[in-house]
């Protein structure tokens, strides 16, 4: 556990958007042009409970320091103009739309400093700099639908899409070369209270590759700074300018759909559906003084547990530590996965709809979702194990590290099934309604956390600097899931009527059902400890009356 954290609150977030567009309709065609702009204002405060340090526990005992150079400004600002042209023709039975869109983005960071702090006694001023130099992007939109038989009871539907990482603060590349996010602004040392006092007794201001212990004139045990850089203005992330600026680099996904649409009943369709969809331009960070042989791989056991698959025991291998001669030092480089290797990422998905309207005066939706989203970037761990964090494009993030060996994430498929229907009653005019989802559990984690001497045994020697412990988790994605979540919500509902004057009296249950389906554990592994040991629960069933009048 942590002793203190660190939180970021907004200063001021705003964006002015400008929209123009004209439209042009004849018989069959519709056609339509325009404009978009924005400009995004972000300024943030960092704030900590300790702005010097936070403490890192472990069942009690100290055994990280984490120092910052906390407070300090982030301040970035977004623009992006776009045109676009879109236009439909019906031919037939045949209907075509497309439109075309061209975007251009860019952001920069106004003048701010990092500092003055205790790490950080002079502040270190940075000048106005660009970000994002300017993305330049064409994007196609295409849909296609065709009535089969010309009846209007068979359709087959076609849809293709080029889809843009969104141009605002704090997302990808636009926020990323903020002056805060180029320089070390928070460095770890392993941590020993020999004395018990709770405070570390060392020379926290020391930036040596060496650790110090003082233990033998009464002081703790301290490592040496996770990175040496660390209360210096040394820019220690560069930024390849090609991520920055052209035409299609922009992070980016395509989707392609295909949709078969069918009335098998009066009133009653079904459709049936796949998706597609894949991302590109995906970045990747090297530390230039580093190579892929200073990082020397290593293997654990499983503990055994009944608990774990197969009752543990088994070997979790792929994990990766850096040379102790290499710990301290980073010059990263920010720049494309395809410089190293392939990265990918693909989703492909089957809906299926069904939709009634019956004359009785039920009506029913109901559907399910099936999918599974697969990514892979062994091919670039193999060569920059140094990853940590996360990759993104859109809405999308695989999360990598040294000690994280799922590089290759096929979870499985899962499904997801929904459903909501209502009637109402004749002659007493009470509406009955109902919804039901039924949704995946997400794959459970072990995280274990794994002592030097532990990892020692693989890897013939201690941790790099000196850090006690490392965490990894034993399941490999989709080896063990949460369970599903079902929930009935249902609503009855009367209107009574005064002359002119109504009021509306419902009744609403949700999770009817009263389940209490687990949606979070404790996945902090101990043997035989709480791991799985719930969380938070399913919220017990809750009853709503709503009485609204008219008048």
């Amino acid at each position: 556990m942590y002793r203190s954290q660190n939180q970021w609150n907004a200063d001021w977030i705003g964006a002015h958007t400008w929209n123009a567009a004209a439209s042009y309709i004849t018989g069959a065609n519709a056609m339509k042009v325009g404009y978009q702009g924005a400009y995004h204002e972000d300024n943030r405060s960092g704030e900590s409970q300790d702005p010097k340090m936070t403490f890192r526990f472990n069942n009690g005992i100290p055994n990280q320091i984490t120092q910052n150079l906390l407070p300090w400004k982030s301040v970035s600002r977004v623009r992006y103009h776009a045109l676009y042209f879109q236009d439909q023709l019906t031919r037939g039975r045949l209907t075509m739309t497309g439109a075309l869109r061209y975007d251009h983005s860019w952001s920069y960071y106004p003048e701010q400093q990092v500092g003055p702090s205790k790490w950080l006694p002079t502040a270190t001023a940075f000048p106005q700099t660009t970000g994002v130099i300017g993305y330049n992007d064409f994007t196609p939109r295409v849909g296609v639908a065709y009535d089969v038989f010309g009846t209007g009871k068979t359709a087959i539907k076609l849809n293709m899409g080029k889809y843009l990482e969104a141009a605002v603060n704090g997302n990808g590349n636009y926020s990323a070369l903020l002056p805060s996010s180029r320089v070390v602004t928070t460095a770890t040392r392993a941590w020993t209270d020999a004395n018990g006092n709770y405070n570390p007794d060392c020379d926290l201001q020391s930036r040596s590759t060496q650790p110090q212990d003082l233990r033998p004139s009464g002081g703790d045990f301290c490592g040496a700074l996770s990175n040496v850089a660390f209360g210096t203005e040394q820019i220690v992330l560069n930024y390849d300018e090609a991520i920055l600026k052209g035409w299609g680099v922009r992070p980016s996904d395509w989707q392609v759909g295909v949709t078969l649409q069918q009335e098998i009943l009066p009133r009653v369709s079904l459709e049936v559906g796949y998706t597609r969809r894949w991302l590109q331009n995906f970045t990747v960070t090297d530390n230039l003084l580093t190579a892929a042989s200073d990082y020397d791989p290593f293997s654990i056991v499983a503990p055994v547990d009944s608990r774990l698959p197969g009752g543990g025991g088994y070997t979790v291998s792929g994990l990766y530590n850096v040379n102790p001669s290499k710990a301290s030092v980073s010059n990263d480089l920010r720049t494309y996965a395809p410089n190293y290797g392939k990265i990918s990422q693909v989703y492909n998905g089957i809906d299926i709809n069904i939709n009634a309207r019956m004359a009785n005066g039920v009506t029913v939706q109901a559907g399910s979702s099936t999918g599974q989203r697969v990514t892979d970037y062994c091919d670039v761990r193999s060569k920059l194990p140094e990853q940590t964090g996360g990759f993104s494009t859109g809405s999308e993030v695989a999360a990598y590290s040294p000690v994280n060996p799922y590089c290759n994430v096929a979870a499985g498929n899962t499904t997801r099934f929904t459903g909501a229907g209502t009637y109402t009653i004749p002659k007493v005019d009470v509406l009955v309604a109902g919804t039901f989802q039924s949704s995946p559990g997400e794959p459970l984690q072990a995280n274990y956390v794994v002592t030097s001497a532990q990892a020692a045994l693989s890897l013939g020697r201690p941790l790099a600097n000196n850090a006690p412990n490392v965490t990894v988790n034993l399941l490999a994605p989709g080896q063990m899931w949460y369970p599903r979540v079902n929930q009935l919500d249902f609503r009855v509902g009367k209107i009574l009527r005064f002359g002119s004057q109504r009021a509306n009296i419902s009744l609403d249950l949700f999770n009817a059902l009263n389940k209490d389906t687990v949606l979070t554990y404790n996945q902090n592994f101990v043997p035989g400890g709480a791991w799985l040991v719930p969380n938070t629960v399913l919220t017990a069933r809750t009853a709503k009356i709503t009485v609204q009048y008219d008048f």
